[in-house]
């Protein structure tokens, strides 16, 4: 994948985007708490209370990878949207602290963690296992991307750049095993000078460049590619979003 950073940058990075967050969060009126957010078919209520029941999930298996006792992520997939269903609906300041205090349990844990233990394998929801450090990184994709998909004005460009390397390098990857990306597509970051490939061979393929961040909200379905040039096409490709909820 390239440009994977440190567990612990990764761990300062989630400190502070989610302070960041909750910011952002505190400050939601209640009509805007009932207002949608970027997400098709969600308020800002319901994607508050799915990141709060993420940082649930992700303490569950922060305690399962210290104590190697097999814990869970969610029950299951139709548990976790009915828990973000029920959860929508709840007045802005609650919403808000649920965030908070589910975000402090979480630091909490990821700090009780050994160093010897983040190798532990852990299994989520979908039935993928992964080394514990992933919990982790997983958990700053959601409040990053998320915190985006809030609609309050925080925007990709708000991204860490250790994240964006990171993220876009699995994004690519994604994309190049998946058969319903339509094209091959070779991505230039212009203010980095790295590239990424994505989709099958390149003979046919269409170049598309931009600052990494603005990429990588491309591909995620953040953004419409407004700020991106390409060539070999006539418009941007339609991408399958890998990373919606």
């Amino acid at each position: 994948m390239g440009h994977v950073q440190s567990l612990a940058r990764t761990l300062e990075m989630l400190q502070e985007s989610t302070a960041d967050l909750l910011a952002s969060a505190g400050q939601i009126t209640e009509e805007q708490a009932r207002g949608p957010s970027r997400l098709p078919g969600w308020t800002r209520g319901h994607l508050l209370t799915h990141v709060a029941r993420n940082a649930e999930g992700g303490t569950r298996l922060l305690g399962w990878a210290r104590t190697g006792v097999p814990s869970y992520e969610y029950r299951s997939v139709a548990a976790r949207a009915a828990a973000i269903a029920e959860g929508a609906g709840r007045p802005a300041a609650e919403l808000a602290e649920d965030v908070r205090v589910t975000a402090a349990a979480f630091a909490e844990a990821a700090t009780a963690v050994p160093p010897d233990a983040w190798q532990h394998l852990v299994t989520w929801t979908t039935g993928q296992q992964t080394p514990a450090g992933m919990i982790v990184r997983s958990r700053l994709g959601e409040v990053l991307i998320h915190h985006v998909d809030l609609d309050t004005g925080y925007g990709p460009g708000s991204w860490p750049a250790g994240f964006v390397a990171e993220m876009i390098g699995l994004v690519a990857g994604a994309f190049r095993e998946n058969p319903l990306v339509p094209t091959a597509l070779r991505l230039a970051a212009t203010d980095t000078g790295r590239e990424y490939q994505t989709g099958a061979a390149m003979a046919d393929g269409v170049a598309v460049s931009g600052t990494e961040s603005d990429l990588l909200a491309w591909l995620l379905g953040r953004s419409g590619g407004a700020h991106l040039a390409w060539k070999g096409a006539a418009w941007l490709p339609r991408l399958p979003s890998p990373w919606t909820t």
